[in-house]
């Protein structure tokens, strides 16, 4: 089938050589469809993202979709992509775009592709604005430069959920075999089904994120200075124009990072998630043109990181808990200065994650408004997020602590463009307080209770050392017992989504899905902390995410942090055992 000649070479190259052990890792196994789609390195093989992968892939979601809509050709997908590439093997995602819109094009279905780079959330936001039936991204967001990945939207705007992950995947492997015509993707330039939403889409959703402007007079006043860095990805553009809708002035681009560049030659890892070593150069030309906030971009930009200079002169990096707990805040007091209305609260709702902070929950508590948490991850967020906007309530904000952020529902996805441009309107609103973010945060955790918290996680390439210490804790004290004290801490409530036992509702069984395939266990203690022990879907880690919530009026820090810490080195010496079960610890 491979009709490109780089991957194809380096096969017969192998096969020349009768590399058996590298042809397997190649063709052992094909790329395992999920709900987030495909992620995995570019190269050769039906293990790696490559021409042939991204047609076989394409075919199959055309064939669930052409099920799925009647009018799917009336309709039509969106197609975006960012700017990686791998000189090696011929890979990109504008090339991978490129195939995957032939394929539809082939099959008479209208194709919105992009004609240039666009952040993830445009995606999403065009499939709703459009009214489209579905939407792919090719992206890796923040994995190392040799990956790439396929995003897949459905027509509510929301990354799928199951079932639909098994039904494409059920449909990619009836059709592997290429179509006539699938790999001359020159064939779409002169189709009247193509369609650029490039321009109609830039315009429309600096249009609509605009909504979220409260401030316009004290954003062209302000003379607080950002910095704003896209990591050799695809945000500068966005982010610059985002302040322009917002009456900002343009943030100062790190230089060196601005232009999307695949080798991402100035960092180790592009995540901004990783702190201060992806933020050195950002740093830099804060110090240089006296900017007091730095605003971060993973690649594909759906992500946010943000940090701000102390009075001390250290630069704080917002975690995404503390950063969801000010976007909250300052969301909710936007919207209640313009909602006078105060029996219009019992439609406001706010979402997070289980392993999130529940920092949203006291203010909801407090102000009257719901909160709602779902599984881990934004596909979940979007998809419940739509199904109370179709019941007339307002979702104001949703955020996961992996610094993910949906301040505005136009998207039903976490998007780095909005939290950028709102967050610098925040701190410009809270200036003129002579206040900062990091005061604001604290006076947030004065009124609502201080919520810290602290994750972490440990490396296990062993399945069964991983499937054995959670049976363990499922069978601790006996047969079917979970842990009843973790050392001198006393557990006051379990609940496990892979069995779907919860001990604190009325029969037992836990509100949220369940899911036998991967491990998570959340454990609450008498003392007010919360901890969730989890295995990753995508690395061989065992993730834990602690908090301890304090009810307001206790704001004795130092002691509440020294309270967190000992339940995390009890958590990790009596259930993860580490020596015994010979994990990896991560390192810094």
């Amino acid at each position: 089938y491979q009709q490109n000649p780089k991957t194809s070479a380096i096969v017969k190259q192998l096969l020349a050589e009768g590399n058996a052990g590298e042809l397997q890792k190649y063709f052992g196994s094909r790329m395992e469809f999920g709900t987030a789609g495909l992620r995995a390195a570019m190269g050769a093989g039906i293990s790696h993202m490559n021409d042939l992968t991204i047609i076989q892939t394409t075919q199959g979601f055309c064939r669930y979709l052409e099920k799925n809509f009647s009018d799917l050709k009336k309709r039509g997908v969106v197609i975006g992509f960012d700017a990686r590439a791998h000189l090696s093997s011929g890979g990109s995602s504008k090339r991978f775009a490129r195939l995957a819109a032939n394929t539809f094009i082939s099959q008479g279905v209208p194709v919105y592709l992009f004609s240039d780079i666009t952040p993830t959330p445009f995606v999403p936001y065009t499939v709703t604005h459009l009214k489209l039936c579905a939407g792919i991204m090719v992206t890796a967001s923040h994995n190392p430069k040799q990956d790439n990945g396929y995003k897949v939207y459905w027509e509510n705007g929301a990354q799928i959920i199951s079932p639909h992950d098994k039904g494409i995947s059920q449909a990619i492997e009836e059709n592997q075999e290429p179509w006539p015509q699938a790999w001359d993707d020159k064939l779409i330039d002169s189709s009247l089904l193509l369609h650029d939403p490039y321009a109609t889409v830039n315009k429309e959703y600096f249009k609509d994120i605009q909504k979220q402007c409260f401030h316009r007079n004290i954003n062209k006043e302000t003379n607080l200075k950002f910095v704003h860095t896209s990591v050799h990805g695809v945000g500068h553009k966005f982010v610059q124009l985002a302040f322009k809708a917002f009456d900002l002035s343009p943030p100062f681009a790190v230089p060196e990072q601005k232009d999307p560049d695949p080798e991402f030659p100035t960092v180790k890892y592009p995540n901004p998630e990783e702190g201060k070593g992806v933020l050195t150069l950002s740093f830099a030309l804060a110090e240089k043109d006296g900017a007091k906030i730095i605003l971060a971009n993973d690649p594909d930009a759906d992500r946010l990181a943000v940090a701000e200079k102390q009075e001390s002169g250290e630069w704080k990096v917002f975690s995404g808990n503390e950063l969801g707990a000010l976007l909250g805040w300052w969301i909710f007091t936007c919207w209640k200065n313009h909602n006078r209305d105060t029996c219009a609260i019992k439609d406001v709702y706010m979402l997070s994650s289980t392993v999130s902070s529940k920092i949203l929950r006291a203010i909801a508590l407090k102000e009257g408004f719901h909160f709602e948490e779902t599984l881990t991850g934004f596909k979940w967020m979007g998809n419940r997020a739509r199904q109370l906007m179709d019941q007339g309530k307002a979702v104001l904000f949703a955020f996961e602590e992996a610094i993910g952020y949906m301040c505005c529902p136009a998207v039903l996805d976490k998007d780095g463009v909005s939290a950028a441009v709102i967050t610098a309107e925040m701190a410009s609103f809270l200036a003129t307080r002579n206040l900062s973010l990091s005061q604001q945060l604290k006076a947030v955790y004065d009124e609502y209770g201080f919520h810290l918290t602290k994750a972490s996680y440990f490396i296990c390439h062993d399945p069964e050392v991983i499937q054995q210490l959670f049976d363990n804790l499922r069978n601790f004290d006996g047969k079917n017992t979970y842990p009843k004290s973790c050392g001198r801490f006393k557990v006051s409530g379990i609940r496990d989504l892979t069995t779907g036992y919860d001990s604190s509702q009325p029969d037992q069984k836990a509100i949220l899905p369940t899911s036998k395939s991967s491990q998570m266990i959340t454990f609450t203690f008498a003392n007010g902390g919360v901890a969730t022990m989890r295995t990753s879907g995508t690395e061989p880690k065992i993730k834990y995410y602690s908090e301890l919530c304090a009810p307001p009026g206790n704001s004795d820090v130092e002691q509440l942090k020294k309270e967190l810490d000992e339940l995390v080195n009890a958590l990790e010496k009596h259930f993860f055992q580490p020596e015994k079960n010979n994990l990896q610890r991560k390192t810094e």
